[in-house]
């Protein structure tokens, strides 16, 4: 049964491929036969042809494969008949007495844009400016370059401002907004399906007849009607292609950003900033008005570039902060961690200068009772429970960290007395109920107290540590809560439990 239906699948996808090639090969020859007859009528007959073809491809694309957000497809088949009409209009008939040719054609950008930001719009990152910065600098970068080579001469060679002018100027304008939103999709997409990519490349050929034509308008070369059309016709018919693509229903979903790949983005304004560096030598002969958009232009795309530059300098200094607090604190309680804590007196010598330093070594009593009651969830929420407390009873410029487990360090300039207060209070504090999600623990704590005299060149944290730690087993062995080494050393320490409450903390 299973050989059966094996081949039949095989057959199916083999059709569709077939069925898909066949169109984007008819595409391909229609789109090649003005380059081989020069006939104006062949041209508007072979564009009707590419277009239909394309709407077909991407009526079957949508109907196929059902995509949760099928309204840019729909778009990019508006702004296909409205370019189509828009050139019809303009080959048989003459534009110069009607603007209607010109107003099809810019509501096809406007289909077109607005299907970018659909797209767009799901990758979006309120939080992060970097990303639009960026984009925004692309942006001035093409502008600038547009009314260098382009809108200028369109307005030098007008003989007036008129209907005709502001639109000729105005497919520039609408290029450079097109190629800022396909760059912005480009450098922040974390990864781009085939059909998007075949989006990608039709937006681009779009912008490269659109480039043809303002530098025919401006007089700066002369193309042929039928090579003119030829872009569009294969921007549409990758469009087509892009729609037969399994992936093209993921256009307009959620998807992951690159936030941060600034070095693509960057690369991309070095070249826009090294493009239009050059920009002043080639246009050395614009007049007065062109001299003042220009250098607006680029004391904005400067600005923006030194702005960028603050604001990665800022970025890079607190991923740095992030990188060391994340090195000298333990994650889950926010506390210094053994390596940040053997480091505290030389970071502390100028406030602790020549003090006393107490060190009280604690250890939670009851702990792995509770971690084997109720998981290592529960017992890692009893740890971040019992850390917060000791952070409110400690003063702020006093040393805590996470030893390790259930083990806590409090390291400050305390005499004996101050040392053995601070001990009470923390019994007390630890003392209390826990209010867990699992249920209402209690716990105990042990204490060993090391202090040192006025702080030498001899004195370490390994010292202090190895005898808070001694003293702190004693504690825990005979149950009395705190322990000074100096008194086991001795050998009189007191003896007998001792029990803390909230008001001896006071």
């Amino acid at each position: 049964m299973g050989t059966d239906v094996e081949p039949a699948g095989q057959s199916g996808r083999h059709r569709r491929i077939c069925w898909r090639s066949l169109l984007f090969g008819c595409g391909i020859v229609i789109l090649s036969l003005p380059l081989v007859i020069d006939s104006r009528m062949l041209a508007l007959v072979t564009l009707f042809g590419t277009v239909t073809i394309s709407l077909v491809m991407i009526g079957v694309g949508v109907h196929r494969y059902r995509p949760g957000h099928p309204l840019p497809w729909y778009l990019l088949s508006a702004s296909a008949v409205q370019f189509t009409i828009g050139t019809a209009l303009r080959d048989i008939t003459d534009s110069q007495h009607h603007p209607f040719d010109d107003l099809f054609t810019l509501s096809g950008y406007c289909c077109i844009g607005a299907a970018a930001v659909l797209w767009l719009r799901p990758r979006q990152n309120s939080t992060d400016h970097d990303l639009l910065l960026d984009s925004g600098l692309i942006g001035l970068g093409a502008l600038l370059l547009s009314w260098t080579f382009l809108i200028s001469p369109i307005l030098h060679k007008a003989p007036g401002l008129n209907f005709t002018t502001v639109t000729a100027v105005t497919y520039p304008v609408v290029d450079a907004l097109l190629l800022t939103v396909i760059a912005h999709s480009v450098v922040t997409s974390a990864r781009s399906e085939t059909s998007l990519r075949l989006v990608y490349l039709a937006m681009l050929v779009i912008l490269a007849g659109d480039l043809g034509y303002s530098l025919e308008t401006a007089g700066s070369a002369e193309l042929g009607r039928q090579i003119l059309l030829m872009p569009l016709q294969l921007a549409y018919t990758l469009i087509g292609a892009a729609a037969l693509h399994p992936s093209m229903v993921v256009l307009g979903g959620p998807r992951d950003i690159h936030a941060h790949r600034s070095r693509q983005r960057a690369s991309i304004i070095a070249i826009v900033m090294i493009v239009a560096s050059l920009v002043p030598v080639v246009g050395s002969s614009l007049d007065m008005m062109d001299r003042v958009v220009v250098s607006s232009l680029f004391a904005l795309l400067l600005g923006g570039v030194l702005l960028r530059s603050e604001r990665a300098i800022e970025r890079s200094a607190r991923s740095e902060r992030r990188a060391q607090y994340q090195a000298d604190h333990d994650m889950l309680t926010g506390l210094l961690n053994r390596a940040a804590l053997l480091r505290a007196l030389h970071r502390n010598r100028d406030r602790w200068g020549d003090q006393q330093l107490a060190l009280l070594f604690i250890d939670l009593d009851g702990f792995k009772r509770v971690n084997d009651n109720y998981g290592h969830a529960v017992g890692d929420e009893l740890i971040a429970n019992a850390a917060a407390r000791i952070r409110r009873i400690i003063r702020r410029d006093d040393a805590a960290a996470r030893y390790g487990g259930d083990e806590f360090v409090v390291l400050a300039p305390l005499g004996r007395q101050q040392a053995l207060l601070l001990a009470e209070r923390l019994l007390a504090a630890l003392g209390e109920p826990f209010e867990l999600s699992a249920a209402e623990v209690r716990i105990a704590a042990s204490i060993g107290i090391a202090c040192s005299g006025p702080r030498g060149a001899d004195t370490t944290v390994y010292e202090l540590l190895r005898e808070a730690d001694s003293a702190m087993y004693h504690a825990k062995e005979y149950s009395l809560g705190y322990v000074f080494h100096a008194d086991v050393r001795h050998g009189h320490p007191e003896s007998g439990p001792r029990t803390w409450h909230r008001e001896s903390a006071v």
